[in-house]
């Protein structure tokens, strides 16, 4: 069983991805927790060596949690591309490059898409969220959401490769969509929703 975060805890969120950062922490403020940023507390981003969400979002959480005293949530999550079979997947930030030029990604997507031949354009995002504590307990929750990789991309409202996904049964791209609506379907939003549900405090 997942160990429960008290009311008014502090919570260390393990990333540096300021998209991610503000999506997390409008998830939870409706559950009295305070968000603080890795950043804020200067904890490095660790290298991402495993090899999938899972791993890298545990990786990623037990660094935060055992660096700062404090319960560390952290998010690995990725943008899979049915042609490039699952590409870029866990490499998705890799392939924007140090810049973080997702505009760049796209088209590589698009361009490596093109190149394969295959017509298939089923595509789908992953997110493993990973909540750790100081003493090494850690508990894991997967969410993922299908879709259409559609070309040229679409709104400014996302991030990442939200432009360019419309998941099944919409019309808008991620990037399109607003804030509340891409929260209350996003494979985030269904990871966190699992993590809610067993390590949060109640809302109200």
């Amino acid at each position: 069983m997942a160990r429960r975060l008290e009311p008014g805890s502090r919570l260390v969120i393990a990333s540096h991805n300021r998209g991610k950062l503000r999506e997390i922490a409008d998830l939870l403020r409706p559950h009295a927790i305070e968000a603080v940023p890795a950043g804020d507390l200067g904890l490095p981003e660790p290298d991402e060596t495993e090899p999938d969400f899972a791993g890298n979002a545990r990786l990623k959480a037990m660094a935060a949690a055992q660096a700062s005293g404090l319960p560390a949530l952290s998010d690995d999550s990725g943008f899979c591309v049915a042609a490039l079979g699952g590409a870029p997947g866990i490499c998705s930030a890799r392939w924007a490059g140090p810049q973080k030029d997702f505009a760049a990604a796209m088209a590589r997507v698009e361009r490596e898409m093109a190149a394969s031949g295959n017509p298939d354009r089923r595509a789908w995002f992953i997110a493993a969220l990973c909540l750790a504590w100081p003493g090494g307990h850690a508990d894991l929750f997967e969410g993922r959401i299908d879709g259409t990789a559609v070309w040229p991309p679409r709104g400014t409202k996302g991030f990442g490769y939200d432009p360019m996904f419309v998941p099944d049964h919409a019309t808008l791209t991620f990037g399109e969509m607003a804030p509340e609506e891409k929260h209350a379907c996003n494979h985030r939003a269904r990871a966190f929703a699992l993590f809610a549900a067993t390590a949060l405090p109640p809302t109200g």
